[in-house]
């Protein structure tokens, strides 16, 4: 089950945009997404065909956090994971407009917004996580 109270907050920190987030509101993003694989069908099976882990860099918060997918499970936290698949640097405001749905990561990429370190194929499937975790927000918001 999704934590409504979880949903709500981060409904109102999407409203306001990653320009006014805090760069830990990522972890929050992280455990939604994680409640919302648990519940979405679509994501469960996305995830159980991976094996991967993500470091995420905010450049200008001083800030990293990581992501790892495998066998089904979504598990996150701040600080350095070993042997990433993949790194990406952004901005703050742009690596949380990524998770926020605001920012598509392909022409943040092809823009120079953001750098990736590693498999690019990975960073590709990591942002199809993002966006069917995002969809299943919206699917939770309209039976709210």
């Amino acid at each position: 089950m999704v934590d409504e109270a979880l949903v709500k907050e981060l409904q109102e920190k999407f409203d306001a945009g990653a320009a006014a987030a805090e760069p830990d509101v990522a972890l929050k993003c992280f455990e939604l997404f994680k409640q919302i694989s648990d519940e979405m069908e679509d994501l469960k099976e996305e995830l159980e065909d991976m094996d991967i882990a993500v470091q995420m860099i905010l450049t200008d918060a001083d800030k990293k956090y990581w992501v790892k997918a495998s066998e089904g499970n979504l598990e996150f936290g701040e600080g350095d994971v070993d042997n990433p698949s993949f790194t990406f640097s952004a901005t703050k405001e742009v690596g949380l407009g990524m998770l926020f749905g605001e920012v598509d990561a392909t022409s943040a990429y092809m823009a120079g917004d953001i750098t990736v370190e590693g498999n690019l194929q990975d960073a590709m499937a990591f942002q199809e996580i993002i966006e069917l975790a995002m969809e299943g927000f919206e699917d939770i918001l309209d039976e709210m």
